[in-house]
Formats: structure tokens, sequence, C-alpha cells
């Protein structure tokens, strides 16, 4: 069924984080390199972990997996941003609008359930060790996922038919460089009480369940290791667990700090800056975070650079002698 107001309303404007024109090549730059990094780093996980048998196990299922939403979620608001600056234009069409909104929750659930799936992966590693695969197997890990997904989807999907309910007024203006639930929200002209409503009841939710079960499988993980004898063994529990406490604090961190920010100065400019911080910066640095601390994911992309290099003088050398 096609919305009342979509008739009315066909377009938005993105303002991004400055309309000086000076300053557009400059932002065009610099964010082209972060999606580029963020891209490459993150594909490059993806393929060390496919490509490597050792790192066939559920924690390196659940961190491809990160990488794979990590790309997704960055490419919902980078190349549109890009788009604009290089096109000296600030459009962004209503189906457009809601579809990137529609898609930038869904990967964002997605990324807080599978930080929660690895804080469990870690608990169930370190507090029983025994049994570690037979609780994490293929069968769990794949269930786990599938439920994540589903209310991901549901999640979003209620999030998107909210605001496709409301009638907008004539001042289109996003000050944000992608279209953000809550900035949409403001833009409307018809009562807006029970898409508040839900939304915050539901990020409340959302974002209490998972960082519950985050900080619970951290104290019994904390427990356990403070019970071991062995200062070796204490050292090397804890290293398996250092990669994902950076990523998680970086990216309840940086969404607090957004929070914040938004709440204090009342300035969505700075909220728009703000906001950079997880929505680029935390997909961009998650794969060197794991890749620097992380003995397996060294190995195995050094085993992969080494098979394309060969690869590559092989195709090279048979060029050459044709």
């Amino acid at each position: 069924m096609v919305p009342e107001n979509y008739s009315q309303i066909t377009e938005f404007l993105l303002l991004g984080f400055s309309e000086e024109q000076e300053l557009q090549p400059l932002i065009f730059g610099l964010f082209l390199s972060m999606y580029l990094i963020t891209m490459f780093g993150n594909l490059l996980i993806i393929l060390a972990v496919s490509s490597d048998s050792h790192l066939h196990k559920p924690m390196y299922f659940f961190l491809s997996n990160l990488s794979l939403v990590d790309i997704c979620f960055t490419s919902t608001t980078i190349p549109k941003m890009l788009v604009n600056i290089q096109t000296q234009t600030q459009v962004i069409t209503y189906g457009a609008c809601i579809t990137q909104m529609y898609f930038f929750i869904l990967f964002a659930v997605l990324d807080d359930f599978l930080l929660t799936m690895m804080a469990y992966d870690r608990f169930v590693a370190i507090c029983h060790p025994l049994h570690y695969m037979v609780i994490m197997n293929p069968r769990l890990c794949g269930l786990l996922l599938l439920v994540s997904w589903i209310m991901s989807v549901l999640y979003s999907s209620l999030q998107s038919l909210m605001v496709l309910r409301l009638s907008f007024c004539t001042v289109l203006k996003i000050p944000h460089f992608f279209c953000e639930i809550n900035q949409m929200i403001k833009l409307a002209c018809s009562d807006t009480f029970l898409n508040n409503l839900v939304m915050y009841f539901a990020i409340g939710l959302l974002a209490a369940l998972p960082l519950t079960g985050i900080l619970y499988s951290y104290f019994k993980i904390v427990s356990c290791i403070r019970g071991m004898s062995s200062a070796q063994g204490k050292y090397k529990a804890f290293s398996t667990c250092v990669s994902h406490l950076c990523v998680v604090s970086l990216f309840y961190c940086t969404i607090l700090g957004v929070y914040l920010i938004s709440v204090s100065t009342h300035s969505t400019h700075s909220s728009a800056i703000a906001s950079v911080m997880y929505t680029v910066v935390t997909p961009m640095l998650n794969p060197f975070i794991y890749s620097l601390r992380n003995k397996d994911i060294k190995g195995a992309l050094k085993r992969f650079c080494g098979m394309a290099a060969i690869k590559g003088t092989t195709v090279l050398g048979l060029k050459n002698s044709q």
C-alpha cells in the first residue's frame, strides 16, 4: 500500500557536515579513504577466515559475519554522501531515504547482536572449555545468527513502517549525512508520540538486553579467570577476550558519546560529526583490532597474502611465457 504522504513528499535534503564549497573536496577525500579502508580490512578478514581451515571455529564464524555486516552498514550511508558531494547536490528521494534508514537500522542492530554472540562464545570457551565444541556446535551458531537476522529485520521493518505513516512539513532538511530516524521524526508535521514511544522503548530494550548479556558474560569470565591457579593460563584466557572487549567498548562508548553530545548541546551538527565514530570509524577499526591482537588471524592473513602473491606470480609467468 502506498503511503498517503508519498505523493506529497518526493525528496529530502541531506545537509551533511558543511555547506562551504572549499571544504567539500577535503570531506570527500577523507570519507572515501575511510570507506575504502573499511571495505579492504573487513574483506580481508572474511577471505582469511573462509580460506583457512584453522579458522573454521565459532569465534571466527561470528567475526567474519561481523565484518560482512560492517561492510553493509558502512555502505548504506557513505556512498550516497560521496555521490552527493561529487554531484554537488544534497537531494535524496523519499523512497531512497526510507530504504537507507531501513538498512541502517537493520545492520546496526545486527552489529549489536553479533557482539553479544561473540561475548557468549568467549564465556563458553573460558568457563566451559571441555564442552566448548559441544555447546558451540554449528547448529547453535547458525540458529543464533538466524534469530539475530529475524529480530533485526522485524525491528527495522517496524521502525520504517512507523515513519511511513507520518506526514511531513515543507521544511525537509535533514541536518545529517544520512537519513537518521530521529531527525526524520523531528521533521514530521503529524503526531509523533507513538513513533517516539516505540523508538525509545525498542532502542532501550535492544540496547539493554545485549549489553546485559555482554556484561554478564564478562562477569563470569573474570570470575573464572580469577579462579585459575596458573598465571600463564590467566594471561592466555584474558588475551582471547582483549580484541572483543576493545570492539565492544568502542561500539558502546561512541554511541553513548553521540547520545550525550546530542542531549547536552542540542546541536544536530555536533551530533552528526560525533555519529561518524560509530557509523564509519568503528567498522573501519574492527578488522585492525582483531588482526593486530590475534595470532591466528595474523597467520591466516599472511598465508592468504602469500597464496595471492604466488598465484599472481604464476599468472604473470604464464603470460610472459606466451
